[in-house]
């Protein structure tokens, strides 16, 4: 069925597929520069933050009440809300000092072997992408910037691989101790 301004809502709830489309077609400018508003300058955050809008409009269009808002209002809501999510979580992450980074900081000397061997174990949990760009920053100290350049990547993406291999190191470590 040919998805509508009326008949939007009608169509998600339907769960037919073609409704996302319209409503990123329709809607997409709206929740860009809403999400762009709270989210300046991270291009991959805006583009991660867009999908999660509307699989949150997938999920819970049955929460969308037409007597309180319209459905514009109601998805504009939705994506502001994300948005300072995803702020909320970028704030922590920069406040959280990560465990290599601290490491690196503290001991002005060399890291001994057995270090090195737990943290090659560590690191093999990893992707061979992720390993490399850690390897490069971490240990050999190359900026993000010529990591960028050796993959032909935004050093956005060298700093987005980070953070996740981080949270992945994180995840792992707090399993291993729990």
């Amino acid at each position: 069925m040919r998805v509508t301004e009326e008949n939007v809502v009608q169509q998600l709830k339907l769960k037919n597929e073609e409704s996302i489309s319209y409503v990123l077609k329709t809607y997409g400018g709206l929740l860009n520069a809403i999400i762009r508003k709270y989210l300046q300058g991270n291009e991959l955050d805006v583009e991660e933050c867009l999908a999660d809008v509307l699989v949150s409009v997938w999920f819970h269009i049955d929460s969308f009440d037409p007597t309180k808002n319209e459905f514009k209002q109601w998805i504009a809501a939705i994506a502001k809300y994300r948005a300072i999510d995803y702020v909320r979580k970028s704030e922590k992450e920069k406040q959280h000092i990560s465990k290599f980074e601290l490491d690196e900081r503290l001991s002005g000397q060399s890291v001994s072997e057995t270090y090195m061997f737990d943290m090659e174990i560590l690191l093999n949990e990893l992707s061979d992408v992720e390993r490399t760009i850690f390897n490069k920053y971490y240990i050999e100290g190359v900026p993000s910037r010529e990591i960028a350049a050796y993959f032909k990547s935004k050093e956005s993406w060298v700093h987005n691989k980070l953070s996740r291999g981080r949270k992945k190191l994180k995840n792992i470590l707090l399993r291993d101790e729990g």
